[in-house]
């Protein structure tokens, strides 16, 4: 009854893309250690108003913080890093990274300041970190930013391999090969699990190569006369390299735009990478470029509100202008969700006269996650005893599982944000439990709960406007004229006669109550509320939040 268990727990990232954090534990009931795997971020959307950033709540973790034993980090995406400088005060522990992860997880916690130096253990590349009963070997991948590792994770009771984020690229440009090697190794034991990445499920084929893309942007580059503005992810050092290396081929300069595509360089050269091409232009030098001499690579791929190719093309940025006889190449996938923003984007440089480049019309980007052939491979390596899908919808997940059943793999398991899994002992991974979990909201500097009061007010004010009454008594308890002012309520010409009929009801309603005895102040309050919401909603449709005041002079 009191035997060592093995533990897997997605807290984000299984049943969505994005959000990414993972648990394991070791050990049994009085003696259970825990490590965690990635500590994401997703982003908001319009039904969030005021929230950019969610992450996975981290509370059950937090209970067991005396038995953690650190986060160790796939590699530096926000999606897998972008929650640890909110998440981490709380729990205070060890932190295990690459050298390239290291430097920016450190920038956050500089934003924050907090001094993290003494807690971050950077690990070599393919490197080895001992935590309690867990060995964690870092295995090298390959991805769309600089060092991606998968995690082997040695136990007392077996073997599990947690792919992160990764494809099979044979030419990644910067950075080694993934390490077929090793993972062929890791194969020919026993693999309990492999946790698997699940994003590029229903694409056959394989993802592709950056090598590729770089020689397709040459060929594209070469024939444009006049400027060029391209914009990619700001994480993509391969990427940022190729505009670099086509640009020296065809005699421009480089200039960066943009917060993250300049700390991205900056961190990628404090490294190592990038030592061999020219340094790139400061924005305000390159005006001074002649138009056909020059490459701006920028932030922005998705439509970010404040991304340097949205400030570009709404003619907002200081620096950076585009023109009729210019080219914009969007070097990027639309990521789900950004469709809109980003064909409104694509509309406004059309009407300018710029041509547009994007994925849809010329081979500009590759994917950084695995297509199916790419799958094929890890799972020939790898030869894992059961799958269990993650870092994808129930729909990626679900085809994954069908997709394992056809590589022969004897066991899987679909599982969701929260599943408490024993992998050890037992024939099979089984949900045994369910966790706490759930979503985090940063709502400016602040991490709120997603039923937090706040969020639902906002969203109320959004849909529905807001209306402030004050009624003003005098010492007598008489009602003077009360004052209302509301916001994002619709009127018509009849909008004064709102206000008339808004009037009206308050003098009716407080006639049914005694003014001047103040323990009916909350019940006049809340029916004033109610009767004057009706009156806006029979009117206008819109239920307002609505806030009442009683001011005695």
């Amino acid at each position: 009854m009191n035997k060592n268990e093995l533990i897997f727990c997605p807290l984000g990232g299984s049943g969505e893309i994005g959000g990414n954090m993972n648990l394991y534990a070791y050990g049994n009931e009085s003696n259970q250690k825990w490590i965690i795997v990635d500590t994401g971020v997703s982003f908001a959307d319009d039904s969030i108003p005021g929230v950019d950033l969610i992450y996975p709540d981290p509370g059950y973790i937090i209970d067991k913080k005396d038995d953690l034993l650190g986060i160790v980090l796939t590699h530096a995406h926000e999606d897998h890093i972008g929650a640890i400088s909110h998440i981490w005060p709380d729990l205070k522990c060890n932190i295990y990274a690459t050298p390239f992860t290291a430097v920016l997880i450190k920038e956050k916690f500089k934003e924050k300041k907090i001094d993290i130096t003494s807690k971050i253990k950077i690990v070599k590349l393919n490197g080895t970190v001992k935590l309690g009963p867990f060995e964690i070997e870092f295995v090298n991948l390959t991805h769309s930013i600089l060092e991606p590792n998968g995690l082997c994770i040695k136990t007392p009771s077996g073997t599990i391999l947690h792919t992160g984020d990764w494809k099979v690229d044979p030419n990644p440009l910067i950075g080694d090969k993934i390490n077929e090697k090793k993972l062929r190794e890791i194969g020919k034991g026993k693999v309990l699990a492999m946790i698997c990445d699940s994003t590029n499920i229903f694409y056959p084929g394989r993802a592709g190569s950056e090598a590729d893309v770089r020689d397709s942007l040459l060929k594209i580059m070469s024939l444009k006369a006049k400027r060029i503005v391209l914009t990619s992810f700001a994480s993509n050092v391969a990427r940022m390299e190729s505009v670099f290396y086509c640009a020296d081929k065809i005699g421009r300069h480089v200039s960066l735009v943009g917060r993250s595509m300049n700390r991205i360089f900056k961190a990628a050269r404090q490294c190592g990478y990038l030592k061999n091409i020219k340094d790139p232009l400061d924005p305000r030098d390159a005006k001074k470029i002649p138009r056909e001499k020059i490459i701006y690579l920028c932030t922005g791929s998705q439509g970010e509100p404040m991304g340097a190719m949205k400030r570009i093309i709404k003619d907002i940025h200081p620096d950076v202008y585009i023109e009729k006889g210019d080219t914009v190449i969007f070097s990027s996938k639309i990521i789900p969700g950004n469709e809109k923003k980003l064909y409104s984007l694509h509309n406004d440089i059309v009407k300018k006269g710029v041509e547009l480049i994007t994925e849809e019309t010329d081979f500009v980007h590759v994917s950084g996650h695995p297509n199916r052939e790419d799958l094929k491979d890890m799972y020939n390596w790898v030869k894992p005893d059961s799958i269990i899908p993650v870092h994808g919808e129930h729909r990626h997940m679900n085809e994954h599982i069908k997709f394992a059943k056809e590589m022969q793999v004897p066991h899987a398991l679909r599982i969701e944000d929260g599943d408490v899994v024993k992998i050890f002992p037992g024939e099979h991974p089984k949900i045994i439990d369910k966790a706490p979990s759930g979503r985090m909201y940063l709502d400016g500097n602040v991490a709120v709960g997603e039923n937090s009061q706040s969020i639902k007010e906002r969203r109320s004010l959004s849909l529905n406007g807001y209306l402030e009454i004050t009624l003003i008594l005098n010492n007598s308890g008489k009602l003077n004229k009360p004052v209302i002012s509301y916001r994002g309520i619709p009127e018509n010409s009849l909008g004064e006669k709102i206000i008339f009929e808004m009037e009206d009801e308050i003098f009716n309603t407080c006639r049914t109550f005694s003014m001047k005895n103040k323990n009916q102040e909350k019940n006049l309050i809340e029916t004033v509320k109610q009767n004057c919401r009706k009156l806006i909603k029979d009117k206008t449709g819109k239920k307002p939040f609505t806030n009442i005041n009683i001011a005695r002079l």
